[in-house]
């Protein structure tokens, strides 16, 4: 045998193959790959939800966006011009607004009309006055209470025996006494005879007005819208208040002392 033969025993083993699965590199790949595999799905994972979301938000930026409503925003406006007519060209694109105050003009001036026509005298007023003729009643006022009869005459009064301007001295009283007889327009064609007592002058002076009044309503029933209007037949049920126990009068105190 030559010396370059070999025995069995020095036979060169052979080398063993690494294989790439056992070697500590691969498994040092291996490691990095698998950390990096579930990293990777995590991400995913988590865009999932995102992408889902995604959708919903564009839902929400698709829908337009509503305004709070506003209170009076769907009033209109309503302008009126200082000036009147002078106002130019507005006055007519705003005219309506003069007519409507030449209207509530013309409103008070009628009203203005109904109220001088309250206190002028009564129109178409007929009153029997025949020879005879007459027509009692009874007026009130405090404590005031006049007997009255109206009878046909020349327009004097006769109160207590007493002419009016003597008993009654204030021109104030004698004008409200008046009026009853000058709203009908029998202030010159009727005689007033007058028994008075209790009260004071003005007290008396109401009462009288009260009585005439009445007793034209007997003289002329018809009256009684006219008369009433004016407030002539109304009892006036204002009198003084009664005094009470431990003030000096209705209301006043004494003086309070504190010590």
């Amino acid at each position: 045998m030559t010396d370059d033969a070999t025995t069995p025993d020095e036979t060169p083993e052979a080398e063993p193959q690494e294989s790439p699965e056992s070697t500590p590199e691969a498994a040092a790949e291996e490691t990095p790959a698998a950390e990096q595999a579930p990293a990777e799905d995590a991400p995913a994972a988590e865009a999932a939800p995102v992408e889902d979301d995604a959708p919903a938000d564009d839902d929400e930026d698709a829908a337009p966006r509503v305004k709070p409503a506003i209170p009076g925003a769907d009033l209109e406006v309503d302008i009126v011009l200082e000036g009147g007519a002078e106002g130019g060209d507005k006055a007519d694109e705003f005219g309506y607004y003069f007519e409507g105050d030449a209207a509530e003009g013309e409103g008070s001036e009628s009203g203005e009309g109904d109220d001088e026509n309250a206190d002028g005298p009564i129109a178409d007023v007929s009153i029997d006055l025949a020879d005879g003729a007459r027509y009692i009643a009874t007026g009130k006022r405090k404590s005031a209470i006049a007997r009255v009869i109206l009878k046909p005459g020349s327009g004097a009064y006769t109160v207590n025996g007493k002419e009016l301007d003597t008993y009654f001295p204030r021109e104030a009283l004698r004008r409200n006494i008046r009026q009853s007889l000058e709203v009908v327009g029998y202030d010159e064609q009727i005689d007033v005879v007058v028994r008075i007592q209790g009260g004071g002058v003005s007290a008396q002076a109401g009462a009288l007005r009260h009585g005439i009044s009445r007793a034209l309503l007997v003289a002329q029933p018809n009256l009684r819208g006219e008369l009433k209007k004016r407030g002539f037949l109304t009892r006036d049920a204002r009198v003084k208040e009664r005094k009470k126990a431990g003030l000096k009068k209705a209301r006043k105190r004494p003086q309070f002392s504190k010590r």
